[in-house]
């Protein structure tokens, strides 16, 4: 009997790709994503660098300038910069998504684990709740809640994430579900292992997969709903960068000067892009099964 030939040392080192960043790389969707997640990332970190301008700055005898050398990309009917404005607008919406979509997360994932996990009255009343907040439109409640308090940045990032609970509750809710039936939970309890330890040690790490997912989707929502929100003046006062206060500003005057309202609609939609199709790329590298749910 023969002995196989010694495998070369060349197929030995492991495949490429097996990362998450290359396989994701590997999705030319995601690829497109991440390029744009990474600029907008960047003009949010770098913006006071690269911008020549205050972004509060009046000067009425630049105001509505086109494109130039001097104003890349125009200047708005108080002769403000609108490159300028553009570059600080990524930081308030990316300090809105980071916030509100980590707010809404910690406590989906609280309420989503007790009701998976302990079930019973307490999963009823939980769902209960979360069924009546989600049954509102997301912008209808936004809208509410931002209304009732007064208008702010921090109002927005609170009603942003307090929409966004139920989705997250649902998703964590499901996957605790889904693993306490498991094996190893099983022989956890059978060793004595504590409720509250199995929980926060075994059965949250293996639902993370599906929660990034939906955390990375809807962070472009929310950054879609403090633009509407300031867009109707209820998100983040003026004089602040916002896109959406940008593009309430320019719509009087979107023929005589399109470029008002031009560039910060196309931030915005390249920003929902760029995260969206990270999104995607995300749920088809680590949980394929959301791709009819989401």
């Amino acid at each position: 009997m023969t002995t196989p030939p010694p495998v070369p040392l060349t197929d030995r080192r492991p495949r490429k790709g097996r990362s998450l960043g290359a396989r994701l790389w590997r999705n030319p969707m995601a690829r497109i994503g991440m390029i744009i997640s990474a600029v907008v990332v960047l003009a949010a970190i770098f913006g006071p660098l690269l911008a020549a301008y205050d972004p509060v700055a009046i000067k009425l005898a630049d105001r509505f300038q086109g494109p130039s050398r001097i104003h890349l990309m125009g200047a708005d009917h108080l002769g403000r910069d609108i490159f300028t404005r553009v570059l600080y607008g990524a930081r308030i919406s990316l300090q809105v998504g980071i916030v509100s979509v980590a707010l809404g997360t910690l406590i989906g994932l609280i309420l989503g684990a007790l009701a998976g996990y302990v079930g019973g009255r307490a999963d009823t009343v939980i769902m209960a709740v979360m069924d009546a907040i989600y049954a509102f439109p997301a912008i209808l409640l936004a809208l509410v809640l931002v209304a009732v308090f007064k208008p702010g940045l921090a109002t927005v990032m609170t009603a942003i994430a307090i929409v966004r609970i139920p989705i997250f509750a649902r998703t964590v809710r499901a996957s605790v579900l889904a693993e306490r039936e498991k094996e190893y939970v099983a022989a956890s309890r059978s060793v004595g292992q504590r409720e509250v330890l199995l929980l926060a040690k075994h059965i949250l790490p293996n639902i993370m997969a599906p929660l990034i997912v939906v955390t990375t989707t809807y962070f472009a929502t929310a950054i879609v709903v403090e633009a509407s929100l300031s867009f109707l003046g209820l998100g983040v006062p003026p004089p602040a960068a916002s896109w959406g206060t940008m593009l309430n500003d320019g719509r009087k005057f979107m023929e005589s000067a399109p470029h008002t309202v031009i560039f910060p609609g196309i931030a915005i939609s390249l920003t929902v892009l760029g995260f969206n199709l990270l999104g995607d790329g995300l749920r088809d590298v680590l949980d394929p099964r959301l791709k009819n749910l989401l």
